[in-house]
C-alpha cells in the first residue's frame, strides 16, 4: 500500500511540476515521519502476531518530561482485552473515571507541564482551592495517575505518561 501511495505522490508531483503548478519535487525522505501515513508500527505489529491470532493493540511513545525522557511501549492481545476479568474491569473503570473529571484532567496536564505542587496547581485558573486540589490529587493517586515525588512535589509516574497521552490521543 505504501509503495503505491508513494508512486502516486511522485506521479502527481511530476504532473504539477510539468504544468508549472508546483516547485521542484522534494526528495523522498530517508526515514518515516509521523505525517507520512506510513504504517511502520502496524507492520511491526503484524509481523509479531501469532498465526490465527485475533489481533493485538499496541501503543508506544517517546516523551521528554521534567523528570527526564520517558520511552514506553505496551501491547495486549485482542482476546485478552475483550475478556477482561472482574478485577481488571474494575481497575480500568477506576482509572478512566479519574480522567473523566475536567479539573483532574487539567491537573494532570499541568503536572506534566511542570506545575508540581498543590499550591502551584491551586494558583492556576479554575483549579479551585488547595483543599480541592488535594481532593483531586488523592483520586488521581489512588487511580495510579499521580505519585509523590518528594518534598510535596507531584509527578505523573513514568510508566503512566505514555498511557495517559495515548488515552488523550484516542479520545480526540
Amino acid at each position: 500500500m505504501t509503495n503505491r501511495y508513494e508512486e502516486l505522490e511522485r506521479r502527481v508531483a511530476a504532473v504539477e511540476q510539468a504544468l508549472g503548478l508546483a516547485g521542484p519535487a522534494d526528495p523522498a525522505p530517508t526515514e518515516p515521519t509521523l505525517d507520512q501515513g506510513m504504517f511502520w508500527i502496524l507492520e511491526g505489529l503484524r509481523a509479531r502476531l501469532p498465526e490465527g491470532s485475533a489481533g493485538a493493540v499496541t501503543f508506544a511513545g517517546a516523551v521528554r518530561t521534567d523528570d527526564g525522557p520517558v520511552e514506553w511501549q505496551y501491547g495486549r492481545a485482542t482476546d485478552d482485552l475483550l475478556g477482561l476479568d472482574d478485577d481488571s474491569r474494575e481497575l480500568v473503570t477506576e482509572r478512566l473515571a479519574a480522567l473523566g473529571h475536567p479539573v483532574r484532567l487539567r491537573l494532570l496536564l499541568a503536572v506534566l507541564r511542570g506545575h508540581r505542587t498543590a499550591a502551584a496547581l491551586a494558583e492556576l485558573d479554575g483549579m479551585g482551592t488547595t483543599g480541592q486540589v488535594y481532593h483531586h490529587v488523592r483520586a488521581l493517586t489512588a487511580a495510579g495517575w499521580l505519585s509523590a515525588a518528594g518534598r510535596g512535589r507531584l509527578r505523573v509516574p513514568p510508566e503512566r505518561v505514555v498511557p495517559l497521552l495515548t488515552v488523550l490521543a484516542a479520545a480526540l
